[in-house]
């Protein structure tokens, strides 16, 4: 059995698990970066994620019970993500596996995010629907790879309510804050539905709620709730192609936006109404951790998928559709 640790540092999040290619997860202890203002300062969150490290690994080897000796490699997630913060975890993981004579192996992050779901969710063969702040895909495996069958063609879902939340004052993060005040809403307002074939596009209708915002003229209640409901039903609609598309029966949310009980009721009811089965990622796991990480790294690993220290770039654009999944190879 490999056990393998991983460290995750993609954005706002720091992060180190341990887990076996069997699903074992011995560990998983993250630390958030929250911004006093704004949104994330890449910057900021590289400085958080070096100070907060060696505490979060120290942790993370305590509650597995191990010593760096006893891991059989060090996975990292090299992308997609921001530069600052991505090199924060290479730089450790590159340590890590040079003093104690470890393999590395790379993740991408996106990728991680769908196997742990497919762990937790025990649905080996879904569709996928991928929502977090810097990520909005509708991706399935097919010939070796996860497929893109969907994207957003601008701005991400997450990226999009958190930008809202942000400039009407709510905060960040911003999806539980706008969701909590669409639950109260009473009124829907029209804004614009934008699905481009299997892609979605949200920088119009962000733009229109916050006119709508400051127009004065309308509750920040109804204008939540319409913002909601226009932005997850173009999201399910998509899904729905992409599930008739593949010939598919099986739907998993996974990523931040996994926590949304609107979304997951939405899907949920769509998936059902065609005979399937869905599922979704437990909360735990939705946001980015070090489990994931650390999972997928150790199924890699068993693969033989490693990577030369002095050839472990970062790779900020590194999208899932470029990455061979030889675990999943008949």
């Amino acid at each position: 059995m490999a056990i393998v640790l991983g460290i995750e540092s993609t954005a706002h999040t720091f992060g180190v698990g341990i887990a076996s290619h069997t699903g074992n997860i011995l560990s998983n202890v993250n630390h958030t970066y929250v911004p006093k203002s704004g949104g994330i300062k890449p910057t900021e969150a590289a400085e958080h994620h070096s100070k907060v490290a060696p505490e979060i690994l120290a942790e993370a080897l305590k509650r597995a019970g191990l010593r760096m000796r006893d891991v059989d490699a060090v996975a990292v997630a090299l992308g997609p993500g921001m530069g600052p913060c991505l090199r924060v975890g290479a730089t450790l993981a590159r340590y890590l596996a040079l003093k104690y004579g470890k393999p590395l192996v790379p993740v991408n992050h996106s990728v991680a995010h769908l196997e742990i779901a497919r762990l937790t969710t025990g649905l080996s063969d879904p569709v996928f629907v991928y929502v977090a702040g810097g990520n909005t895909i509708i991706t399935t495996f097919n010939e070796g790879r996860y497929r893109v069958f969907g994207e957003t063609l601008d701005i991400p879902l997450g990226n999009c309510l958190d930008t809202f939340a942000r400039e009407v004052g709510l905060g960040f993060p911003g999806v539980p804050k706008v969701e909590e005040l669409a639950s109260r809403g009473k009124r829907y307002i029209a804004l614009p539905y934008t699905v481009k074939g299997q892609d979605v596009s949200y920088s119009g209708i962000l733009t229109q709620a916050l006119q709508l915002y400051r127009s004065g003229k309308h509750s920040l209640e109804d204008i939540c709730y319409s913002l909601v409901e226009t932005a997850y039903s173009m999201l399910v609609e998509v899904a729905e192609r992409a599930l008739a598309h593949t010939g598919k029966s099986q739907l998993v949310l996974t990523g931040g936006v996994a926590r949304s009980k609107i979304l997951v009721e939405k899907l949920r009811r769509m998936i059902e109404d065609r005979g399937g089965v869905f599922s979704f990622v437990p909360a735990e796991y939705a946001g980015d951790n070090g489990a994931m990480i650390a999972y997928t790294g150790a199924l890699a690993f068993v693969h033989g998928v490693t990577i030369p220290v002095e050839k472990s770039h970062i790779q900020p654009y590194w999208r899932m559709d470029e990455v061979e999944i030889p675990w999943r190879q008949k």
